[in-house]
């Protein structure tokens, strides 16, 4: 039973360390941006934001339905903040290939989905400051593991071809990586003790613990990571792009955002 819901539990999330073909293609082929300006927005009373919904803690959905998690929480206080209603929003799952396409094809006028900062995709889009530093974790089911000096960490799974495989690789030099495709396929291995534990990023790794107490997430960040609201690019969108980044700014200064981000336990 145990191994079936964490085996549910994986199969809900993919790795996104990296971008994903169809994003390389909207590099190489740019498309007209027609995104709402803010003056469209306001008249029309209502912020369309693209979140995830299979990624505790970051924007999950509960049993009931809602959509919850530290990215619905922003998503609804940035509406609030610049509608004055918090209601005032449409929440729209995406995958994680459509994360940065539903912004340039005009489907939302933001995205907070886990998005991490990076060259490439700023050259598509437009990031607000970030508003949580997320990075490379390790997660075990080994009580004896404490930190990453601990003896019995050995044999560490990591993804293929992810950021994470050089991150292990340079902060824990003598240990033994085995390539894996899929967390399904790393899950697999630490259920049958072939591998002492899983890199991979610390904001996926929390909810897993989360829900799977028998495991615990060791408390270094090996990397660093800043997830930020992704935005359009273009001169037409520089109201909304001030509003965004004046909020973020000011719920740090407030201590809103620590607050939220340690209520979801990250």
């Amino acid at each position: 039973m145990k191994y079936r819901l964490l085996n549910r539990f994986f199969n809900s999330i993919t790795a996104i360390s990296s971008l994903s073909l169809a994003i390389a293609l909207l590099i190489i082929t740019p498309q007209s941006i027609a995104a709402r300006e803010w003056s469209e927005i306001e008249s029309q009373g209502e912020l369309k934001v693209a979140v995830k919904n299979n990624l505790r803690p970051l924007g999950f959905t509960k049993e009931n339905g809602d959509l919850v998690g530290l990215e619905i929480d922003i998503a609804r206080k940035l509406t609030a903040e610049l509608l004055g209603n918090p209601n005032a929003i449409e929440l729209v799952p995406v995958d994680n290939v459509e994360r940065l396409q539903v912004i340039l094809k005009d489907e939302v006028d933001i995205a907070i989905a886990r998005v991490a900062v990076t060259t490439p995709r700023s050259r598509i889009v437009d990031f607000s400051p970030y508003y949580y530093l997320d990075g490379t974790g390790i997660v075990t089911k080994n009580k004896q593991i404490k930190n990453i000096n601990s003896v019995p960490l050995k044999r560490i799974a990591v993804l293929n071809h992810s950021a994470t495989l050089a991150v292990i690789q340079y902060r824990l030099p003598n240990a033994a990586l085995v390539g894996v495709d899929s967390y399904k396929a790393a899950l697999k291995l630490m259920e049958s003790n072939q591998v002492d534990a899983f890199a991979g990023d610390r904001s996926i790794l929390t909810g897993l613990t989360q829900e799977y107490p028998n495991y615990h997430l060791l408390p270094e960040r090996l990397s660093g990571e800043a997830l930020a609201v992704v935005m359009p690019k273009g001169l037409q969108y520089k109201e909304l792009r001030a509003k965004v980044n004046r909020a973020i700014a000011g719920w740090k200064e407030s201590g809103w955002l620590q607050d939220r981000i340690e209520y979801w336990g990250l």
